[in-house]
Protein backbone atom coordinates (compact mmCIF):
# COMPACT_ATOMS: atom_id res chain seq x y z
CA UNK A 1 0.00 0.00 0.00
CA UNK A 2 1.43 3.73 -0.90
CA UNK A 3 2.25 5.57 2.29
CA UNK A 4 -0.02 8.30 2.05
CA UNK A 5 1.40 10.25 5.00
CA UNK A 6 2.95 13.67 4.05
CA UNK A 7 6.44 14.75 5.43
CA UNK A 8 6.35 18.13 6.57
CA UNK A 9 8.22 19.79 3.85
CA UNK A 10 5.84 17.26 1.50
CA UNK A 11 2.61 18.98 3.02
CA UNK A 12 4.24 22.31 2.94
CA UNK A 13 5.06 21.61 -0.79
CA UNK A 14 1.40 20.81 -1.35
CA UNK A 15 -0.20 23.47 -0.10
CA UNK A 16 2.40 25.73 -1.78
CA UNK A 17 1.57 24.01 -4.79
CA UNK A 18 -2.25 24.87 -4.48
CA UNK A 19 -1.38 28.41 -3.84
CA UNK A 20 0.35 28.02 -7.52
CA UNK A 21 -2.34 26.56 -9.26
CA UNK A 22 -4.56 29.78 -7.65
CA UNK A 23 -1.60 32.53 -8.42
CA UNK A 24 -1.00 31.05 -12.32
CA UNK A 25 -5.02 31.52 -12.89
CA UNK A 26 -4.80 35.07 -11.59
CA UNK A 27 -1.43 35.83 -13.23
CA UNK A 28 -3.14 34.56 -16.77
CA UNK A 29 -6.71 36.08 -16.25
CA UNK A 30 -4.58 39.41 -15.80
CA UNK A 31 -2.27 39.27 -18.68
CA UNK A 32 -5.54 38.47 -20.87
CA UNK A 33 -6.89 41.65 -19.38
CA UNK A 34 -3.18 43.84 -19.57
CA UNK A 35 -3.00 42.63 -23.50
CA UNK A 36 -6.29 42.18 -24.77
CA UNK A 37 -5.62 45.67 -26.90
CA UNK A 38 -3.24 43.98 -28.47
CA UNK A 39 -4.89 41.23 -30.44
CA UNK A 40 -2.99 38.81 -28.14
CA UNK A 41 -3.85 36.62 -24.71
CA UNK A 42 -1.49 35.46 -22.03
CA UNK A 43 -1.00 32.30 -24.03
CA UNK A 44 -0.38 33.81 -27.23
CA UNK A 45 2.03 36.91 -25.31
CA UNK A 46 4.10 33.74 -23.60
CA UNK A 47 4.74 31.81 -27.04
CA UNK A 48 6.10 35.06 -28.54
CA UNK A 49 8.28 35.79 -25.97
CA UNK A 50 9.45 32.04 -26.13
CA UNK A 51 10.21 33.11 -29.97
CA UNK A 52 11.98 36.36 -28.45
CA UNK A 53 13.96 34.35 -26.36
CA UNK A 54 15.30 31.89 -28.49
CA UNK A 55 18.70 32.52 -30.13
CA UNK A 56 17.21 31.64 -33.54
CA UNK A 57 13.98 30.44 -35.16
CA UNK A 58 12.84 27.55 -33.69
CA UNK A 59 9.94 24.29 -34.84
CA UNK A 60 6.61 24.01 -32.69
CA UNK A 61 8.38 21.27 -30.71
CA UNK A 62 11.06 22.90 -29.72
CA UNK A 63 9.37 26.12 -28.50
CA UNK A 64 7.05 23.79 -26.55
CA UNK A 65 9.85 22.01 -24.64
CA UNK A 66 11.45 25.61 -23.67
CA UNK A 67 8.11 26.88 -22.62
CA UNK A 68 7.52 23.00 -20.36
CA UNK A 69 4.51 22.70 -22.64
CA UNK A 70 2.19 20.51 -24.45
CA UNK A 71 3.64 20.24 -28.25
CA UNK A 72 -0.43 20.62 -29.73
CA UNK A 73 -1.65 23.51 -27.32
CA UNK A 74 1.65 25.29 -28.83
CA UNK A 75 1.67 24.22 -32.32
CA UNK A 76 -2.87 25.25 -32.33
CA UNK A 77 -1.39 28.79 -30.85
CA UNK A 78 1.47 29.42 -33.15
CA UNK A 79 -1.15 28.49 -36.35
CA UNK A 80 -3.36 31.47 -34.50
CA UNK A 81 -0.54 33.61 -34.56
CA UNK A 82 -0.02 33.25 -37.92
CA UNK A 83 -3.37 33.72 -38.83
CA UNK A 84 -3.07 37.12 -37.38
CA UNK A 85 0.55 38.04 -39.03
CA UNK A 86 2.86 37.96 -35.91
CA UNK A 87 4.56 34.73 -37.06
CA UNK A 88 5.68 32.91 -39.89
CA UNK A 89 7.06 30.03 -41.30
CA UNK A 90 10.44 29.57 -42.93
CA UNK A 91 11.86 26.03 -43.99
CA UNK A 92 14.22 24.33 -41.54
CA UNK A 93 16.86 22.80 -43.46
CA UNK A 94 17.47 20.24 -40.90
CA UNK A 95 13.93 18.67 -40.85
CA UNK A 96 11.70 19.48 -43.48
CA UNK A 97 8.26 19.15 -42.36
CA UNK A 98 8.85 20.60 -39.18
CA UNK A 99 8.80 24.24 -40.06
CA UNK A 100 10.74 27.23 -38.12
CA UNK A 101 8.57 29.63 -36.42
CA UNK A 102 10.19 33.74 -37.16
CA UNK A 103 8.97 36.41 -35.54
CA UNK A 104 7.29 39.29 -38.17
CA UNK A 105 7.88 42.33 -37.84
CA UNK A 106 4.24 42.98 -36.78
CA UNK A 107 4.69 40.47 -33.84
CA UNK A 108 8.33 42.23 -32.98
CA UNK A 109 5.95 45.53 -32.61
CA UNK A 110 3.35 43.59 -30.28
CA UNK A 111 5.58 41.67 -28.31
CA UNK A 112 7.20 45.34 -27.53
CA UNK A 113 3.99 47.09 -26.81
CA UNK A 114 3.05 44.09 -24.24
CA UNK A 115 6.63 44.57 -22.31
CA UNK A 116 5.76 48.46 -22.21
CA UNK A 117 2.69 47.35 -20.54
CA UNK A 118 3.71 45.02 -18.22
CA UNK A 119 6.64 46.88 -16.96
CA UNK A 120 4.63 49.24 -15.02
CA UNK A 121 1.67 46.45 -14.07
CA UNK A 122 4.87 43.97 -12.73
CA UNK A 123 6.68 47.01 -10.99
CA UNK A 124 2.60 47.36 -9.03
CA UNK A 125 2.60 43.72 -8.77
CA UNK A 126 5.97 43.73 -6.37
CA UNK A 127 5.83 46.46 -4.16
CA UNK A 128 5.52 45.49 -0.69
CA UNK A 129 7.67 42.21 -1.90
CA UNK A 130 11.15 41.74 -1.13
CA UNK A 131 13.79 41.40 -3.41
CA UNK A 132 15.69 38.73 -1.67
CA UNK A 133 11.95 36.33 -0.92
CA UNK A 134 11.63 36.77 -4.72
CA UNK A 135 14.95 35.08 -5.62
CA UNK A 136 14.26 32.52 -2.62
CA UNK A 137 10.80 31.60 -4.24
CA UNK A 138 12.36 31.78 -7.64
CA UNK A 139 14.84 29.36 -6.97
CA UNK A 140 12.62 26.85 -5.04
CA UNK A 141 10.92 26.86 -8.34
CA UNK A 142 13.64 25.90 -10.03
CA UNK A 143 14.62 23.45 -7.86
CA UNK A 144 11.15 21.69 -8.26
CA UNK A 145 11.32 22.49 -12.26
CA UNK A 146 14.82 20.84 -12.80
CA UNK A 147 13.18 17.97 -10.82
CA UNK A 148 10.56 17.63 -12.52
CA UNK A 149 12.23 17.49 -15.71
CA UNK A 150 14.65 14.95 -14.84
CA UNK A 151 11.92 12.79 -13.88
CA UNK A 152 13.67 12.88 -10.01
CA UNK A 153 10.09 11.95 -8.40
CA UNK A 154 9.61 8.83 -7.89
CA UNK A 155 6.13 6.66 -7.74
CA UNK A 156 5.99 4.03 -4.89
Amino acid sequence: MRNTKRTPAGAALSDLILDLFRVNNRILTAGDRLVASLGLTSARWQVLGSIVAADRPQPVAWLARDMGGNRQNVQRIVNDLAKEEFVSFATNPHHRRAALVVLTEKGRQTFDAAMRLQAPWINELAQGLQCGDIETTRNVLTALRRTLEGDGVTEE
